[in-house]
């Protein structure tokens, strides 16, 4: 077929200059075919496209060739073959042809698949205050000079595009909560819905259409900031898209190169900082003149305002060891003695874990990601050193147990004597029912006497509970006696003499 300026030279020839068919064909070497072809048309341009595809060679390995390439394209970016592979496959089920055949049958039955699973979307737009998104990604740090992969949360409102991200060592439930309140009171205030994905955290049953049975503690959530939560359909990301772009970006901007810090608390500082720095220089999608900061400012008014800390945990029941130890996520953590033998329920929040029993706290404890890891706290072990004494030496609990100045003090000088664990034992018996300040006091005010038995410190104990002299009340002049009553015990003699 002629070119484009072939066939231009034959129009002008034609149309503008009027010369017969003949002399066109003698003096530009086409034939009267082509001539008529492009005078008839008016068309500018011809391109052949043959109608049906012999592939002498091919055509008996079609079927093989489609379930090759079907199956490498299910593949994960990393295993898929290259088209020379799929190639070597199908000449080892006895294919004949060459490269080339095989090359461009994959690729137009690329683009014919690409044509069939092309979908189409439609703009989304979000009124101020009405909606946000939420989602995880998985993102890979360094945390003290260890390679730890962390679960970042994001959280975006739909409006002003403004995002909140917060790194977390696991994806649980009470990383969830966490995450909520500490975005909404990042940004003042939440939006009347929620678009979530289907999230076991969240999502305990999905129905049909888009029914959803929530988690129960879930729904309290959502009911402490007043949010209408909304599951997207099963793998259908686009539903969420804003926070599914902005996992690309944190990564990329964030992330890229890889982020070496010393804690989680660290990690989470830069990133607020980096939040807040990409807002507040990055222009928004839909109103140019204007950050993304400036846009979130105006839309704070419209947000349902902040209601305070949800008491986000997550609750599970747990027994009690007859070494005062309680086993949660891996982990063991110690509890006081007096709840040995009943359930207690452990309430696990982001960072810290929280020991119940009837209604009272029995343990406190920051949280522990690691595993097979023992939190002590010595005092929890202190009953127990009144009847076990010598374990104040050997015990788990007070190895590198860290003691007021003066309370430390006293124990050093009582290691060397007779008798000492049982007294040390005594003084910290003490502190359960004067408390640590009354007891610190005491050592110190015997250290500055030149002693430090068990004794003393529980005599200045004592002296500091005996009640104070009470305050002489001064008798006013009208209530004083005037003549001041003499005993006399004769009195009765007389009484009797008269009976």
């Amino acid at each position: 077929m002629k070119g484009v300026d072939t066939i231009a030279r034959i129009r002008r020839e034609f149309f503008t200059r009027g010369r017969a068919i003949k002399d066109i064909v003698r003096d530009l070497h086409v034939s009267r075919n082509t001539v008529r072809k492009v005078i008839r048309s008016g068309a500018t341009a011809f391109a052949y496209e043959r109608e049906v595809q012999p592939l002498p060679k091919l055509g008996p390995w079609r079927d093989d060739l489609d379930r090759i390439l079907t199956t490498n394209a299910g593949r994960s970016g990393r295993e898929r073959l290259t088209l020379i592979r799929v190639y070597e496959a199908l000449r080892g089920l006895g294919y004949e042809g060459g490269y080339d055949a095989v090359r461009r049958y994959a690729k137009t039955w690329k683009r014919e698949r690409a044509s069939v699973t092309a979908q189409a979307f439609v703009p989304l737009t979000f009124a101020p205050g009405e909606a946000y998104q939420f989602d995880w990604s998985h993102e890979i740090v360094l945390i003290g000079g260890t390679t730890v992969t962390v679960k970042v949360a994001h959280v975006r409102l739909c409006h002003s595009r403004m995002l909140f991200v917060r790194a977390y060592p696991r994806e649980s439930q009470e990383m969830v909560f966490d995450a909520h309140d500490r975005a909404f009171a990042f940004f003042q205030g939440t939006c009347q819905r929620g678009i979530y994905d289907n999230m076991k955290t969240a999502v305990e049953t999905i129905f049909v259409g888009r029914e959803r049975a929530y988690n129960r503690r879930f729904l309290q959530m959502c009911s402490h900031y007043l949010v209408d939560p909304v599951a997207c359909t099963p793998a259908s990301g686009w539903e969420k898209g804003q926070v599914e772009n902005q996992v690309g970006l944190v990564r990329e901007r964030f992330f890229t190169p890889r982020v070496r810090v010393k804690s989680y608390e660290e990690l989470n500082a830069l990133l607020l900082d980096q939040v807040i720095a990409y807002a507040k220089v990055h222009p928004h999608p839909e109103e140019r003149e204007r950050t993304v900061w400036e846009r979130f400012e105006a839309e704070r008014a419209a947000l349902v305002p902040y209601a305070g800390r949800f008491d986000g945990f997550h609750a599970i029941t747990a027994s009690v060891s007859t070494t005062c130890l309680v086993r949660f996520d891996n982990n063991r953590y110690s509890v006081m003695a007096s709840a040995i033998g009943r359930p207690v329920e452990v309430r696990a929040y982001a960072e810290r874990v929280e020991i119940r029993q009837d209604g009272r706290t029995v343990a406190e404890h920051e949280r522990a990601f690691g595993r097979d890891q023992t939190v002590f706290d010595p005092w929890h072990y202190v009953p127990v050193l009144a009847r076990k004494p010598g374990a104040l030496r050997n015990g788990a609990p007070f190895k590198d147990w860290v003691l007021p100045a003066a309370l430390d003090r006293v124990r050093r000088k009582l290691a060397g004597s007779a008798g000492g664990d049982r007294q040390m034992v005594e003084i910290l018996t003490a502190v359960l029912a004067d408390g640590l300040p009354a007891v610190e006091a005491a050592c110190a005010e015997a250290l500055r006497e030149g002693v430090h038995s068990a004794d003393v410190v529980l005599n200045i104990l004592a002296r500091q509970r005996e009640p104070t002299t009470p305050v002489t009340i001064l008798t006013p002049e009208s209530l004083r006696l005037r003549h001041e009553p003499v005993a006399d015990c004769a009195r009765y003699d007389s009484l009797r003499r008269a009976l």
